[in-house]
Parts: C-alpha cells; structure tokens; sequence
C-alpha cells in the first residue's frame, strides 16, 4: 500500500511540474549581438520603407506589431554584416517597389515625380491667361461717325448732369 501511495504521489508531482513548465515562459533566446547596430541606422532604413499594416506610416514611425518585427529585422541583418542597401534591397525583393515610401525614379515610376511639375506648370500657364483675358479692358464697339442728332442730345444730357 505503501508503495502504492508513493506512485501516487509521484504521478502527481510529474503531473504538477508539467503543468507548471507548459505555464511558465520558456527561456530567452540568446539575444543577436546588437551592441553594434546603430539605432540611428536602423530608424534611417525603417522611416525609408511603408508599413506594410498602416501604409500611410514609415516602419519607423508605425505603431504595429509588424512594424516592431519588421525593426527587429533590420537590426538582425545589420548585426549580421549587411550594408542599409542590402537591408533596402532585402524588402524590396521580398515586398516589391511598393515597400518605398519614395519610389525609384527610373522606370514607370519616374511618372510620379514628373506629372506633379507638370500638372504644375499646366496650371501656372491657365492662370496667366485667364488673368490677362479678365484684365484687359473690353473694346467697345462704337459706331465711326454719329448722328447730328444724337450729338446734341449727349451735348445736352452732359450738359445737365452738370447742374446741380
């Protein structure tokens, strides 16, 4: 009975320690050796690329826990050796062009830098011509020779808004 009682006790102690170990956060990875990356460099890479959650925010300037990841990778690949062009190369290849927040200026997407100057100046040259057709006075057509009668009667009219 004895060793009965001591199976059960040992089954529940095998028993409470597995349920306190799957509680229990595992150990911490050794960190990537970081000291150093130059936080400076990792936020200069991160403001150059789009949250791929936020898309109106840099990686460096978003919030998301993707952002954070996405931080976290460039800080790994930097320790690792890797050049920011590389890093920049590295989601340009895995998201595409997209992943810039400021697009190459070769290509197709040399069409996002022009169009704006030239939307521009479009504009700058509608305004010029509208503002000299509205500031030219408006040539009245008047008749070559008038007639001896209207003569007079302007003579007069002019003549009695000069009283008081």
């Amino acid at each position: 009975m004895r060793q009965g009682l001591a199976g059960i006790a040992a089954a529940a102690v095998l028993a409470a320690a597995s349920a306190w170990a799957a509680q229990s956060p595992p150990a911490a990875a050794p960190a990537p050796a970081t000291a150093h990356v130059n936080e400076q460099t990792v936020h200069d890479i991160a403001s150059l690329l789009r949250c791929v959650v936020c898309q109106s925010l840099s990686v460096a300037d978003s919030p998301s826990e993707t952002a954070t990841q996405m931080r976290g990778i460039i800080r790994e690949r930097l320790a690792a050796g890797e050049s920011p062009e590389q890093v920049r190369a590295y989601f340009v290849e895995k998201y595409g062009d997209w992943i810039l927040l400021s697009p190459p200026k070769s290509g197709f997407t040399l069409l996002v830098w022009v169009v704006p100057y030239i939307g521009l100046g479009i504009g700058l040259v509608l305004v010029a011509v509208l503002v000299r057709r509205w500031t030219r006075a408006p040539r009245a057509a008047l008749p070559a020779q008038l007639d001896a009668d209207v003569r007079e009667r302007i003579r007069r009219e002019m003549s009695e808004m000069d009283r008081p």
